[in-house]
């Protein structure tokens, strides 16, 4: 049985954001040396050289065989096709519109699993939070374009859309065999099949050449290690042992830390209207997300 959260599950949870809010960061800034696309590639792939170890280790000649392969195949292309939005995004808009829009992955989501999965029916607190959130987006890209110019809202449109393939990925795993096998060959599927994509479309734009550096060699050893490994691994064991909408809620830390570290490791600038509206988008998504939890709370508050 998962259990509410302990001391040590904020505390890695508190981590785990504050490291999925750099990783943007640290796509900008060896961008010059190696392109946000061919970063995403080499880290995919490094990824999947270890994930695919494990997980033929543990089931061998059987790896392909227990059904998994179409739905693995299907969440790979929606995970390549998630990061392949977030390379260009990232070559377009800035790290702190990249990181929030990104994160409306959860609404997307549940949007989805509630056309799909009767029991996934969204309640009116939830649909509120759609609503709040779809109206926090709106505000974004229309109040600030006069100011932020054509090209940055097409980079804000590319992480809308890197945070719909995400909600979509969500959705494929729910309603496929996946949702019952081992979350290391989950994700397996994801980095291989984005390795060979991501790689792949870098080499057909031109897009392969790789300046290295010690800076370049530090960043992708962080990328590749620490954010593609062992953040997801903690993060699938986490929800594991813990209740996922206890987590779901605190993830939202992530876009708060990746604005914070967007202006002040790279003067990136607030327009008012993306400030207003990221509030509005992140407040929809945790009614979204912890609609259920509100209702638990409310629920025992009744009882005399």
């Amino acid at each position: 049985m998962r259990k509410p959260l302990d001391l040590l599950a904020v505390t890695l949870m508190i981590a785990l954001c504050v490291c999925w809010g750099f990783t943007q960061v640290a796509v900008k800034l060896i961008a010059d040396d190696v392109t946000p696309m061919m970063q995403m590639g080499v880290r995919s792939a490094i990824a999947a050289v270890v994930l695919g170890a494990i997980t033929w280790r543990r089931d061998g000649a059987r790896i392909f065989t227990d059904g998994t392969l179409p739905s693995g195949l299907l969440v790979g292309f929606l995970f390549a096709v998630e990061f392949l939005f977030i390379a260009q995004g990232l070559t377009l808009t800035s790290a702190s519109h990249m990181v929030v829009f990104i994160y409306s992955a959860p609404i997307f989501s549940a949007l989805g699993l509630a056309l799909r999965f009767a029991e996934e029916r969204l309640s009116a607190l939830q649909w509120t939070g759609v609503l709040i959130a779809f109206g926090g987006i709106a505000l974004s890209f229309l109040g600030g374009g006069e100011t932020l110019g054509a090209t940055m809202l097409l980079g804000d449109a590319f992480g809308l859309l890197a945070g719909l393939a995400w909600g979509l990925t969500t959705v494929a795993i729910r309603g496929s065999k996946l949702s019952d096998a081992p979350a290391v060959k989950t994700l397996f599927y994801q980095v291989a099949f984005a390795g060979v994509a991501l790689m792949g479309v870098a080499a057909w734009t031109g897009e392969f050449h790789v300046n290295l550096t010690p800076d370049v060699l530090l960043n992708m050893g962080y990328q590749a290690v620490v954010v593609t490994l062992i953040s997801y691994v903690a993060w699938f064991w986490l929800l594991t042992k813990y209740l996922a909408s206890r987590l779901s809620i605190l993830s939202f830390l992530t876009p708060l830390f990746g604005v914070i570290f967007g202006v002040a490791v790279l003067n990136e600038p607030l327009e008012p209207s993306f400030v207003v509206g990221a509030i509005l988008v992140l407040a929809g998504v945790s009614l979204v997300s912890g609609a259920e939890l509100l209702r638990d709370r409310f629920a025992r508050a009744a009882i005399p």
